[in-house]
């Protein structure tokens, strides 16, 4: 259900600005949308929020929630100058624990515990990863509504307690689609190739950059037909489905990044289709 809240605040210089909330409260794991009423006297700026910081695109900004985040009430800043002058406003917000369930997952051994050189080399693939997405792109190459990356029945939601041979080793970071090897798998939007690679963890991968710090990934890919710097198009295929990577059967791990947090990726897509993109 879509919770919609209009807050009107007064400040001194006798002005009024409102911002709309997707939500009253924010899970972790989840994304929260903030829309600013246009002003010609006022720019905001960006958004503090948890020890992060948003900024502010065509009146609107994305509030990603690491999963990690325990319940609390926290405080969120609103930075932004009106007349020239800076200001800012701080409201409120409850962060719920998430409704996540646990999944018990039998892999190879050598999947688990690590030999020093996997370490080395998964080590390093974050790395490159998280320079990647704490990369905010200023362009937004979105023009139209999301899509989903294949049609297919959903067989892991975004999470879930992920259990190895017995032993908690984290959550599942994005959704996983029933495909079999060899299914087409499409770019859910327009946006640019920034990582086209095979990984320890996730095998084939591709990563998009979709621009104002939202990245979308495909992962565990058997076949590639797009590389980086490619310029691509909702719909455009990327690549093949695979079993590459850690894995226990052949399937499409889908996931997304709002400002470098990994977030919900169809909780994003739905809340971007409804409150911004129009098409």
């Amino acid at each position: 259900m879509r919770y919609l809240f209009f807050v009107l605040f007064l400040a001194s210089t006798l002005f009024a600005f409102k911002y709309e909330l997707s939500s009253p409260t924010i899970a972790n794991g989840k994304t929260l949308l903030i829309k600013f009423e246009k002003d010609i006297n006022i720019v905001y700026e960006d958004v503090e929020f948890l020890g992060h910081k948003y900024q502010v695109f065509d009146n609107y900004v994305l509030v990603p929630v690491s999963y990690y985040e325990k319940p609390k009430t926290a405080k969120l800043k609103i930075n932004y100058t009106d007349y020239t002058k800076p200001n800012s406003k701080i409201i409120e917000l409850q962060v719920l624990k998430g409704d996540y369930k646990q999944e018990k997952i039998k892999v190879q051994k050598s999947k688990v515990s690590l030999s020093k050189k996997d370490k080395k080399r998964s080590a390093k693939e974050y790395k490159e990863a998280t320079d990647i997405y704490n990369t905010i792109t200023p362009e937004f190459y979105i023009k139209t509504k999301f899509i989903m990356p294949l049609n297919s029945k959903v067989t892991s939601l975004f999470g879930n307690a992920r259990v190895y041979n017995g032993s908690l080793k984290g959550y599942h970071s994005g959704t996983d689609f029933r495909a079999k090897v060899g299914t087409p798998l499409i770019a859910t939007n327009d946006g640019r190739v920034v990582l086209a690679k095979d990984r320890f963890y996730s095998g084939g991968s591709i990563i998009l950059d979709h621009g104002h710090g939202i990245y979308t990934c495909y992962y565990h890919m058997s076949k590639f037909d797009v590389k980086v710097g490619d310029i691509v198009k909702k719909g455009q295929l990327l690549g093949l489905s695979g079993v590459s990577g850690r894995v226990t059967g052949p399937h499409l791990h889908f996931s997304a990044r709002v400002g470098g947090i990994q977030v919900d990726p169809i909780e994003l897509i739905e809340l971007m289709n409804k409150n911004i993109l129009r098409k």
